[in-house]
């Protein structure tokens, strides 16, 4: 069995794309997923399965895609995967709450930083699968635009430390 985090994109606590995190849980126990738990409201749900990262995917968009009435992207990492986007954090002195991984599917392309808009105190660093961006002085303010990130969803250190900690101990 593989201990798995799903990242879901667009979802909260309020207004668009509302799901209360125990209906993500009864979803991904449907489809079959064991030990499955979820951490804070804005879509992350820790489980183990058999399947691959493609099939658990799809397993998870299509009762997603029914109860929002629109798709919804998920992202999926392994355990390991998750602890290694921990470990590969290239700002570890900065507060865990100012550097934010942005997931993506795949590996971002080398020029992604190219295209970066609106850019004032952020810094930025491509990982494996992911962009870290370093907000010196806070999100609030910034209006950067990453369009390589277009797709992925985004979150902050402390929560990626987190989610690492609780998949590894599953």
């Amino acid at each position: 069995m593989t201990h798995y985090v799903a990242l879901l994109r667009a979802v909260n606590v309020g207004g668009t794309g509302k799901l209360p995190m125990s209906e993500l849980k009864a979803m991904c126990e449907a489809a079959g997923f064991a030990d499955v738990r979820t951490y804070i409201a804005s879509g992350n749900v820790l489980f183990t399965s058999r399947l691959g990262e493609s099939a658990v995917r799809k397993k998870l968009e299509q009762p997603l895609h029914d109860y929002a009435g629109k798709p919804v992207s998920v992202l999926i990492r392994s355990a390991a995967e998750m602890v290694q986007v921990l470990a590969d954090n290239p700002f570890p002195e900065a507060p865990g709450n100012r550097v934010v991984a942005i997931f993506l599917d795949d590996a971002p392309p080398t020029h992604a930083l190219d295209d970066v808009k609106h850019r004032k105190q952020e810094q930025l660093a491509l990982g494996k699968r992911e962009i870290y961006v370093h907000y010196g002085d806070g999100m609030a303010d910034s209006r950067l635009v990453i369009p390589a990130a277009k797709a992925g969803t985004a979150r902050n250190i402390n929560t990626v430390a987190k989610l690492a900690q609780l998949a590894a101990v599953r």
